[in-house]
Order: C-alpha cells, then structure tokens, then sequence
C-alpha cells in the first residue's frame, strides 16, 4: 500500500483526497468557458420609411383637386383613381389592401330621368371599406369608412352597378383620408391651408400633372402654357420651319393619349398580383424607359399614359413564363 504525504508546494501527494483548500484553488485556476458570440437579432423597421413620412405629411397639390357643384355652392373632392395611384406610391403595390366588409341598398324608385323626362331608376347604397396597410415592422394599420353611393339610369342594373361602385370608392376615400393631406385630409379644412398651388397650375413636385395648363389665345384656340419638363416619355412637340410654333395645337400622338381610370387601376391589380422578383424587374425596366427619378418611391402615380400601358403589357408578354 503507498502511502503519501504532502509536498512543500500544497498539493497533495497520490494517495490522499485533495483537501479544501486544493480544490478552490484548481477551481480558480480553471479557465471559464467564454459564452459565444450572437449577433443581435435584427429588428425589423418600426414603421413607415422616412420617404413615407415625408410623402404623407407634404401638402396636397391643388391640381389634383376637383370640383363638383353641390347644392349652392362647389365640393372640393379627390377622384378615386388618384387615390388608388397614391397609395401604390407612397405604401406600394403589395403594402396595402381594400376590402369592402358591408355594403346595403338603402333606396329604389322609379324616377323620370333628364330633359326628355325618360322613365328610369333611381337607385342609392351605403358602403362600409377596410384599408389595411402594412408599415415595417408594425402590426397593419387598419381603417374603415363609410360611403354613399348614387346610380339613376334607364336600366335598373345599370343603375344599381353605378350606386356600389359609387358607394366603394366614397367608403374607400374616407378611410384612407386618415393617413393624411395626399389622400384628402387637406380638403377638410375649410382654409385648405395644406393644399398648395393654384386651381389648374401644373404640377411641380416632379409628378405630372392631371391636365395641362392652357391660355386662351386672339386666335381662340388655346395654346399650351410654358411649365414644367414634358412628362416621361413624350416628344417635343415640331416647330414650324420659321422657327415658331403653330398656332393650332397638333392632335396628341396616341402613345400620348391618357388613360381612363379603369384602364388604370386594371393595370395596378395586375402588377400587385406578380411575383416579387418579376415587379422588380418591371419597375427597374420602367424607371429606365420612362427616366422615373430615384426619388419616387413607386411607378405607380407614373402609370397614366397609352404608351407606359403599351410598355408594360409588352413586358409582361416577354416574360409570361415568370407570372406562374
């Protein structure tokens, strides 16, 4: 049997159990195990970008507002498309949604209908929107409202087809009006102190402007106004061999014509409904053919003409087999 005992340093010879003092000074000389190194989980975007932020507090251009006799007096109002355009710019073609949660007909009756006191229909409904929009990394922003909506036409389904849309669209204005000045709020203030420009003047904040300018001339036809850099797209118009523009404006090019609303928001549903690579790669081939700036946050309020209709029907042939 080997027997030991204690060396000069303090640890114990073989044969005999470490004593107290032994074991604290091996648990201090032990090295800890270094916990691993974890990036920090990355955090999403609190909410809406500062492009977004800007757009939705700047003012709201007058040239986008419209006018409509109501009573004895004018109602300033903001047509439907535009709206629709302004939240595929500012939110973007796949950060919000519209669904219509009620809609009721309220009202039918026969009614004469225009000078010659034709028989027809009157018809009214009411309409419930939920716009739902997508801010970062917040929960969706939720808004409803409620609109009326009017039809009267010969035809009794004409008539109640005009009343829902009508109501939609109303529902649909009144609840993405909470968002801010770009979607109607301006109009609210009855001194429209966000709302800029004058009645008619083009737009200067880079977008093109819902109709040009005109000023009568001696001739009495009207002559296009100097303004802003011609939209994307469009051609200069010819001068006259004398150098001098003539008098009687030329009927626009047909790639020139503008679209009608519908037109438009057909257009919008179907690039929300393409797969995320391919809209990328329409909008950058987009802002190329037509020189939309950097800054614009979308193409969306850019889509207006018969030729981008044309450039992007073209596109999505070419590349059909990336729409499954």
């Amino acid at each position: 049997m080997t027997v030991t005992t204690p060396t000069r340093n303090g640890r114990s010879a073989p044969g005999r159990p470490p004593t107290a003092l032994e074991l604290i000074r091996r648990a201090d000389a032990t090295p800890e195990a270094s916990p691993a190194k974890t990036s920090p989980p990355q955090q999403p975007s609190p909410g809406f970008s500062p492009e977004q932020v800007a757009a939705l507090a700047a003012p709201l251009d007058r040239a986008n507002v419209r006018q409509r006799e109501q009573g004895r007096g004018k109602v300033a109002y903001l047509e439907g498309w535009q709206l629709i355009a302004e939240a595929n710019r500012i939110f973007g073609f796949d950060g919000w949604q519209r669904q219509t949660i009620a809609v009721r007909c309220v009202a039918q009756g026969e009614r004469t209908i225009g000078r010659e006191q034709r028989s027809g229909w009157g018809v009214t409904y009411t309409a419930r929107v939920r716009v739902t929009v997508t801010a970062g990394g917040l929960p969706p922003l939720v808004r409803e409202g409620t609109g009326a909506g009017h039809g009267i036409d010969t035809d009794l389904g004409q008539a109640h087809e005009s009343a829902i849309k009508e109501a939609e669209t109303d529902a649909m204005k009144r609840a993405l009006m909470t968002f801010g000045n770009p979607f109607g709020l301006a109009l609210y203030d009855k001194q429209q102190r966000e709302v800029t420009g004058s009645g008619g003047a083009p737009v200067t904040s880079g977008r093109p402007a819902a109709r040009p300018a005109t000023a009568p001339q001696p001739n009495g036809r009207p002559q296009p106004t100097q303004g802003p850099t011609p939209l994307a797209g469009a051609q200069p118009r010819a001068l006259s061999p004398a150098g001098q523009t003539p008098s009687a404006p030329t009927a626009p090019e047909p790639a020139q014509v503008p679209l009608p609303a519908d037109t438009i928001q057909q257009l919008h549903s179907t690039l929300r409904s393409l797969p995320r690579p391919l809209l990328d790669s329409l909008t950058q081939g987009f802002r190329r053919r037509f020189q939309v700036p950097d800054s614009a946050v979308t193409i969306a309020d850019r889509i207006i003409l018969q030729c981008h209709h044309d450039w992007i029907e073209t596109f999505l042939v070419q590349h059909s087999d990336t729409r499954a």
